[in-house]
């Protein structure tokens, strides 16, 4: 299908009468206790109609296989669809799975964004090393890896996919060649990725790198004293009324958790992240986060793949939006695993999908978002 008749084919669907009825949304967001209030999307600025052509929208493609979408703005909940599609727990097939409220849904790298916010708070307690100290001195069992190179890798290098470290991750995932899928192969991951040789000087080029995030959760573990899930649950999930969650673990590293990519969530309560970013790190007028921290982590510090900028573990982009530009930022994960703030709209949508092996995952939530949700929002 040739570009100019998928727009065409975009448009269309946008022009289909939507499917509101007595104007409410498609979608009424489900009254669980976790946290969360629910406003009818005009309450806060949203046009119930336009998030309704959702359906339009997505029946472009025979096998959309998105499992759900979910809008918040202004700290309330005001769309929650969900769908029936093909899934996988971490590479491993579901089969096809209805999905619902209290359904978790594979992050995949969107649980390095979360990693990052888990460095946050363990640096608020006094417990993390400064970002600007060497990351290998901090786990001294890798000193015999220890050279002049790889001592000028801080943890501030991979939090920005810095680090310099020899790493392909553009091949596909089932290439055994790909460095991501050595390393959870390894039964030592952190001495993997410090074996790896230093390419490129650390700080100065973004490479996509699942090893930095691996050393930066086993970190967080150390300097917590605790498995990196349970740390997650104790100082981020149960304050933010999380209670349903799974973080998978490296399968030949004991508790050492996968922390760029294994974590599993409610897309209900993965929401519930990108509102940490709207508050300076409050949740219900909880810190959760340690406040600047989300400013930190958001701010633009490397170019990174095409026109995006890069934080720490956070993408940072911009669509066009009512005639202008609008910048937001995103977890983004495989399989088309979306969670984009816009902090100027005080919005967050977060999508899951079943894309693991298509280009489509870059495709439809990306329309969902900027097609969808952004020109439902009236002011």
């Amino acid at each position: 299908m040739t570009k100019s008749l998928m727009s065409l084919l975009v448009l269309l669907a946008l022009c289909l009468p939507a499917h509101a009825r007595d104007g409410e949304a498609c979608g009424t967001p489900a009254p669980l206790d976790d946290g969360w209030s629910i406003a009818a999307p005009a309450e806060v600025g949203i046009d119930p109609a336009q998030l309704c052509r959702l359906d339009a929208f997505l029946g472009q493609w025979p096998d959309a296989n998105i499992h759900a979408v979910v809008v918040a703005r202004n700290g309330r909940l005001v769309m929650e669809r969900y769908f029936t599609g093909a899934d996988e727990n971490w590479g491993r097939p579901l089969g096809t799975v209805q999905f619902g409220p209290e359904t978790r849904h594979d992050l995949r790298s969107i649980s390095k964004s979360v990693t990052s916010l888990l460095v946050g708070i363990a640096l608020g307690e006094g417990r993390f090393p400064s970002l600007d100290s060497p990351a290998i001195d901090f786990f001294p069992e890798l000193a015999p890896l220890r050279t002049a190179d790889n001592a000028r890798i801080t943890f501030a290098n991979l939090l920005t996919m810095s680090s310099g470290l020899k790493w392909n991750e553009s091949i596909p995932y089932t290439d055994p060649a790909n460095s991501e899928r050595r390393l959870i192969a390894s039964p030592t991951p952190l001495k993997y990725v410090f074996e790896q040789p230093v390419v490129t000087p650390p700080g100065s080029t973004y490479n996509y790198n699942g090893g930095n995030t691996t050393i930066l959760g086993a970190a967080v573990s150390k300097a917590a004293g605790q498995p990196l899930d349970d740390y997650a649950r104790d100082k981020l999930f149960m304050p933010l009324d999380i209670l349903s969650f799974e973080w998978i673990g490296l399968p030949l590293a004991g508790e050492l958790r996968a922390a760029a990519s294994g974590l599993r969530l409610r897309p209900r309560d993965t929401a519930k992240l990108g509102r940490l970013l709207l508050t300076d790190g409050q949740w219900n007028g909880r810190q959760v986060v340690p406040a600047g921290w989300a400013a930190q982590s958001i701010r633009p510090r490397i170019n990174g793949d095409g026109l995006f900028f890069y934080g720490y573990q956070w993408w940072l982009g911009r669509s066009f939006h009512n005639g202008a530009e609008l910048s937001w930022v995103a977890g983004v994960g495989l399989g088309g695993q979306r969670l984009y703030i816009v902090p100027a709209l005080d919005l967050v949508v977060m999508i899951s999908a079943g894309h693991y092996a298509s280009g489509l995952q870059g495709v439809i939530p990306a329309g969902i978002f900027t097609r969808v949700v952004l020109p439902a929002v009236r002011d």
